[in-house]
């Protein structure tokens, strides 16, 4: 039933009949976890994220100049420069044709040390067509212009969601820390900052060999407008006090990572560009706006590395394991109950789905609060949900079907296949 039932989803028949299903699609139960059950966290005092809004080059270039004079330990910065693929003209990428003025940013990334840059994962067109796109795999890299990238550390700056238009609304649950492109293997934009601040944690983190990690959300920055909670977690400077000195102190900076990327035009900005869903929105369910920058969550992955606090996924065989053993024991427990009591069935098992299924939320989410492991019991609330009616079907369809019609002519069947087995012993036996 549950095949079925997956089978005319996906064709998305009822979609337009379905607006509960669509508001809550993008919902995980544990986002609960994130937004209303666990204690406050910390702020994360490793991290300083700074705004570069819409500057030119030349002006990021002069932030990067004012930071690196108190000596972060690292400064990764997430902006790409280069070209729109398709795109090398003067009107559409005039850096193209204009590198002097790119020269003093690329001077202040080789002076700063230890700066890691951005690239993007690609794949080809005959890669996509292969495989339909709908895969991990990637066979290029995009990498900001060569002026800016000597001497600097790159990572790529990929984030998992379900999009499939940059465009689109975005929820981000988790990361890819490394793949392989062409044979060798690449890190996450936030995996290689975090190797280059604390390289011990990094490759502990990196020996867990998940291809895919559940981010552990920490917090968000400063937030005007009321999206998310735990909102102030990390500091922040916008895009003019990183550009004079007397804003900011050198303690905020002296050995830290520094995170510099598109925060909006300022604080006050309700842009959405480069920006996510995800389980910090105070609206974990039917969303209305996204809550968070793709730099933050970099920021995010970050301090969830450094802390060493991470989030263990379940395997798919668990889920399924576990539903098919509860849908038997409710068809066991069924059967029993119509042969004793059949007069209670009905409302029996109704109470047995409403409680099991309720029980198995609450656990899902409190299982999440308490050991930070991620179990997906949505094929036994599935399975729940349909188990009761699926007995019902079987004992007054399927069943009388069989005995009526099906089981007649089996055993007719039979019957005659060992009439004829008789008939050619005996036969065998004369001769």
């Amino acid at each position: 039933m549950l095949y079925g039932i997956a089978n005319i989803l996906q064709l998305g028949i009822l979609d337009v009949f379905d607006p509960i299903g669509q508001a809550l699609g993008d919902t995980e139960l544990t986002d609960i976890t994130f937004s209303k059950l666990r204690e406050d966290p910390e702020i994360d005092t490793n991290i300083l994220i700074i705004n570069t809004g819409l500057l030119s080059s030349e002006e990021v270039g002069e932030q990067i100049r004012n930071i690196s004079r108190f000596k972060p330990k690292v400064i990764a910065i997430d902006v790409f420069y280069n070209c729109p693929v398709g795109f090398t003209d003067s009107i559409n990428c005039p850096i193209a044709y204009d590198t002097l003025r790119e020269r003093p940013l690329g001077e202040a990334i080789a002076n700063a040390g230890n700066v890691v840059m951005v690239t993007k994962l690609l794949q080809s067109d005959s890669l996509y067509n292969k495989y339909g796109g709908d895969i991990n795999i990637f066979d290029s890299l995009e990498h900001t212009m060569d002026i800016l990238r000597p001497g600097a550390y790159e990572g790529y700056a990929n984030l998992e969601t379900d999009a499939e238009h940059q465009e689109d609304l975005k929820s981000c649950r988790r990361f890819n820390p490394s793949v392989m492109v062409n044979g060798k293997e690449e890190l996450a934009f936030s995996v290689r900052t975090a190797m280059i601040f604390d390289s011990v944690k990094t490759k502990r983190f990196l020996e867990r060999n998940n291809p895919v990690e559940v981010i552990n959300y920490r917090g968000n920055i400063i937030d005007m407008h009321g999206a998310s909670e735990y909102a102030g977690r990390y500091f922040t400077l916008d895009w003019y006090q990183a550009l004079d000195t007397n804003q900011f102190v050198s303690g905020l900076i002296k050995d830290k990572i520094v995170l510099m990327g598109f925060l909006g035009e300022n604080f006050d900005d309700t842009s959405w560009d480069d920006k996510f869903f995800t389980p910090l929105n105070k609206k974990f369910a039917g969303k209305s706006r996204p809550d968070m920058y793709g730099l933050v969550v970099h920021a995010n992955i970050i301090s969830m590395i450094l802390n060493e606090d991470y989030i263990t996924e379940a395997p798919d065989w668990i889920e399924y394991a576990v539903a098919f053993i509860l849908c038997m024991l409710n068809v066991a427990v069924f059967f029993y109950i119509t042969e004793k009591i059949p007069l209670w069935f009905d409302g029996l098992s109704i109470i047995m789905q409403l409680i099991q299924i309720i029980i198995l939320s609450l656990l899902m989410v409190y299982f999440f609060h308490w050991f930070h492991i991620k179990v997906n019991l949505t094929a036994t609330l599935g399975a729940l949900a349909v188990v009761g009616t699926g007995f019902e079907l079987y004992n007054s369809l399927v069943k009388q079907i069989w005995t009526l019609y099906l089981g007649k002519y089996l055993d007719r069947y039979l019957n005659l296949l060992g009439s004829l087995s008789r008939e050619i012993s005996i036969k065998r036996h004369k001769d």
